[in-house]
Formats: structure tokens, C-alpha cells, sequence
């Protein structure tokens, strides 16, 4: 079981650990998810996600090579930026999402996700055989803090002593947070404003340290995964796969087809052509004590025999006070406002289909 530079620090602060992606990471803390969820949403939520992979990519052909294997337009970014982006196969499905960042010329990060870290790699490396390109696996030298929250951007200025604020959204910068050299990365995957922090594995703790000594609520995968939920982020293995689509995860605006090809363009132009066949919608639990949605439970229109589609994502949410999940369903079945049923533990229980996403800063 791999671990994070944190882990000792984790454990000292009271984190119930659980195994994740082959890493020993923190689910939940002594005051619980739920107060997790609303720190991150009221205050500044803490995260360690050094399990995520890092890949940095150079060469004359770097641009070339992300602009075959990705879904996004790479030459939009400029030296600071950075973009969501796709792994699409030649079938349309999808192998990972990731952020990649353009540090210099010819000079890339490529962030991705830790459960898909070994086959991400491999396919990386494979489809790299046919340009001019470097690849350097820095997954296990680099640490990665995520500082969300709308009091985050106050706390990363204040021990960086400077204005944390003029790193646009979706941009990079390099500084020193409490003393620590750190790439600063107006990103995050909560719903909220904030920043990811890299720095070195060693320099993590005092990091850490510093920013829970600031106000900064460390926070576990369990409030994670409600927090992107809620802000209806898809999550790999649940909204995505390698037989989902983009287009049936609503991932549209990420997929650039006006650009020269890439790893699975044609297909996904077909579909487009041809019409999907399921969406991605949000599902609002009818009542207050029912059980919560879970991964996989089936979906009906009322009185139907036959499931109409699946929930892929389930929680109840502490932000919004209600029971909410993502789901698969027919395109007939997805417009906002129609009544539906899931089959929880085989009882069938109202819901109705949500505008998404159900949170969005502070609304």
C-alpha cells in the first residue's frame, strides 16, 4: 500500500484511513464528512491529493502529441495555462480525464487520475512512439494540496505574502507559500474557488502544517466526492468510462472536433451525427426519509417494468439538505422536471430530474 509525504500527519489529526487506487488515503476526519463538506463550502477545505498522477511531457512535438491523444484544443493554452481535457479510444469511450497545464514552450503538465495511473501511462507511452516528445513520470516526487474554499484565495496570499487573486482561473504561477517553492494552480475540483499546490514531497508536511494552522479544515475523499457531486463533476469510473461517450457525459464543450484529428474523433463525430442515445441528468430524491441513491441502482419512468437508465453517482447532500445523484438515463427520460423512480434496495422511490448543477458557488 503506497502513501502519501502526509500520511503521518493525517493519522496524528485523527483521519480514518482507507485504501484508495493502491494508496492508504483519508476518507473522513474526527468531526465527520458532513462538517467537512460545509467547511470546504463556508470556509477553506484542506485536501491531499498527491495519489494523483503527474505526468510532465517536452519536445519539439509535445504540442503535436497532446493535441493527438487529448480531446481539447492544446494550442489555445499559452505558457500559464491550463485546460480540462479528455483521453478519448478510437471508439469514443473515455480512457481518463485530465487537466493539462502548459508551462513553457514545448513544456507540459499532464495531471491525472490516480485509478487510472498505470494504464494512462502505458497508453501515454504507447502513442508517444510516433512523435519526438519526452515523458517523465513525476507521480511519486510530487506532492499535491488542494486548498478550496471561498476564504482559499485569502489564506494562499496571506502566507505567500501576495495577491493570490491575479493567478487568473485555469492559470499557474510559481511562489512561495509559507516558505515553501510551490506551483500555484487556480484549480480544483469542489465547486468552489481555491488552488492546487505542487511542491516537493519532502516540503508537503510543513505545507500542510501551515495552511491547517491558517484556518484550512483538512478534509477526506468521502467530503471530496460529495463537494464534485454536488458542483456535478463526472468522477472516472462512475460518470466516465471507457464505454461513455463525452457526449453522453455532457462533456461536449471539451471536445474540439474543428481540429486537426485526434484519438477518437471520428467516432465521436458519428455519435454526434447520429444522436446519443443516453445523458448524464441530475436526480433529486422526493421525500426526507428514504434511503440515499448508490451506484448502479436502476432507474424508471413510474409504473415502467423496464429501467430507463442508472444512477451513476449517489449522496445526501449537507449543502443543499437533500438526496441527490447523477444518472444515465434515456434522452426521453432527461428533461428537467419529469418524474422518475429508483430502485433502492428494491423499494422504488420518487425523484425528479434537476437543473445541474445542484450547487454552484454559494447558490
Amino acid at each position: 500500500m503506497l502513501r502519501t509525504s502526509l500520511y503521518d500527519l493525517h493519522v496524528r489529526q485523527g483521519a480514518r484511513m482507507v485504501s484508495f487506487a493502491g494508496w492508504d488515503m483519508p476518507v473522513c476526519y474526527r468531526s465527520g464528512t458532513a462538517q467537512e463538506v460545509l467547511a470546504c463550502r463556508h470556509g477553506i477545505g484542506l485536501f491531499d491529493v498527491s495519489h494523483m498522477a503527474e505526468f510532465h511531457i517536452t519536445g519539439s512535438q509535445a504540442l503535436a502529441f497532446l493535441q493527438y491523444v487529448t480531446t481539447n484544443d492544446v494550442a489555445r493554452l499559452s505558457p500559464g495555462k491550463s485546460q480540462y481535457s479528455l483521453l478519448a479510444n478510437e471508439h469514443g469511450g473515455v480512457i481518463d480525464d485530465i487537466i493539462v497545464t502548459n508551462l513553457a514552450e514545448d513544456d507540459y503538465l499532464v495531471v491525472a487520475n490516480a485509478g487510472c495511473y498505470q494504464k494512462d501511462w502505458e497508453w501515454f507511452s504507447e502513442q508517444a512512439k510516433l512523435f519526438d516528445v519526452s515523458l517523465v513520470d513525476e507521480t511519486n516526487e510530487t506532492a499535491l494540496i488542494a486548498v478550496q474554499g471561498p476564504a482559499a484565495i485569502g489564506l494562499i496570499s496571506e502566507l505567500g505574502m501576495f495577491d493570490a487573486s491575479q493567478i487568473k482561473r485555469f492559470h499557474a504561477g510559481e511562489g512561495s507559500i509559507a516558505g515553501v517553492p510551490c506551483r500555484i494552480s487556480r484549480t480544483g475540483y469542489t465547486g468552489e474557488d481555491g488552488c492546487e499546490l505542487f511542491c516537493t514531497w519532502a516540503s508537503a508536511p510543513r505545507l500542510w502544517t501551515s495552511l491547517v494552522s491558517g484556518g484550512g479544515v483538512p478534509c477526506g475523499l468521502g467530503a471530496r466526492d460529495i463537494l464534485r457531486l454536488e458542483a456535478a463533476y463526472p468522477l472516472y469510473g462512475h460518470e466516465l468510462n471507457e464505454d461513455v461517450s463525452p457526449l453522453t457525459a455532457g462533456l461536449q464543450w471539451a471536445v474540439k472536433t474543428a481540429k486537426a484529428d485526434f484519438i477518437g474523433k471520428r467516432s465521436i463525430v458519428e455519435q454526434a451525427e447520429q444522436g446519443i442515445r443516453d445523458v448524464l441528468v441530475g436526480l433529486t430524491v422526493v421525500g426526507e426519509r428514504v434511503s440515499i441513491p448508490r451506484q448502479d441502482c436502476s432507474v424508471y419512468t413510474p409504473s415502467a417494468e423496464a429501467p430507463v437508465g442508472r444512477v451513476t453517482s449517489g449522496t445526501l447532500s449537507p449543502t443543499v439538505d437533500a438526496r441527490i445523484a447523477l444518472a444515465l438515463v434515456s434522452r426521453e427520460a432527461s428533461v428537467v422536471g419529469t418524474s422518475l423512480e429508483i430502485d433502492i434496495r428494491g423499494r422504488r422511490v420518487e425523484c425528479t430530474v434537476t437543473k445541474l448543477p445542484f450547487y454552484r458557488n454559494g447558490v
